[in-house]
């Protein structure tokens, strides 16, 4: 009766609304990590990395929102979660080794991991809107995220068709994730009071909002070093082709 209840109530349907709409707009920078993670495999294996990444991504994100919310005022927490969210724009920026390998189950497997690790460490900021949004209702926070999976599915599948015709799409995505990364680490709660008092011209006030220098150093930090890293594996492999082929 109690389920039936929460099925007829407009507050349920206005909450699911509101969780569906909240995760899309936020899932944005999921749907990236997504394509990049998954834009080297076989087009067979891309179907099936983005569908697993992306569900398990969700169900992931449904365990955070139930057990950790109260873990996201930790000092440091969004520290770690930022450093490792350079790491891992930066290592989707180096191209992987190819070959024979490029149909292997390990390497979707790593492409689904390294899209649960990233959604992990991104989804400090998701999991607090979702949460207030779900008002306690499980049922809500659960029927909300699961409605969203075909959406970032749809997203990544968009944006991986892109980045064969637009490369440059890559290095873009790779720095929306260096954005949210530098975004993080400035606005945990070990730093956000010595900032404010020590630090006040990390903000930027712009017709389109208050943007940190820790934004906007991300997005370059992760681009240069990326890149940087991609031009000497670049030109290792090319030595070894010349060593292979005087060989």
């Amino acid at each position: 009766m109690e389920l039936l209840a929460e099925f007829q109530s407009a507050a349920f349907w206005n909450g699911l609304l509101i969780i569906i709409w909240v995760n899309v707009i936020l899932s944005g920078d999921n749907a990236v990590v997504i394509a990049l993670a998954a834009r080297s495999l076989s087009p067979h294996q891309q179907k099936k990395a983005v569908a697993w990444g992306a569900g398990a991504a969700v169900i992931l994100r449904i365990v955070l929102t139930i057990v950790a919310v109260s873990l996201l005022t930790l000092p440091y927490l969004k520290i770690v979660g930022g450093l490792a969210l350079f790491w891992i724009a930066i290592g989707l920026l180096v191209p992987d080794d190819g070959g024979e390998n490029v149909d292997s189950p390990d390497n979707m497997f790593l492409a689904i991991k390294t899209i649960l690790i990233a959604d992990l460490v991104m989804s400090v900021d998701n999991v607090i809107a979702v949460a207030a949004a779900a008002k306690g209702s499980l049922l809500l926070l659960i029927l909300g995220l699961g409605i969203s999976i075909p959406l970032v599915i749809f997203g990544a599948t968009l944006l991986m068709k892109l980045m064969e015709k637009f490369p440059v799409i890559i290095t873009a995505g790779a720095g929306i994730l260096g954005w949210v990364a530098g975004e993080m680490l400035v606005t945990d709660p070990a730093l956000v009071e010595w900032i404010a008092t020590s630090m006040p011209w990390m903000h930027i006030h712009t017709p389109f909002g208050e943007l940190t220098w820790a934004q906007i150093t991300g997005v370059f930090f992760v681009i240069g070093v990326g890149k940087w890293l991609a031009s000497r594996k670049h030109g290792g492999d090319e030595k070894s082709t010349e060593v292979e082929k005087a060989d």
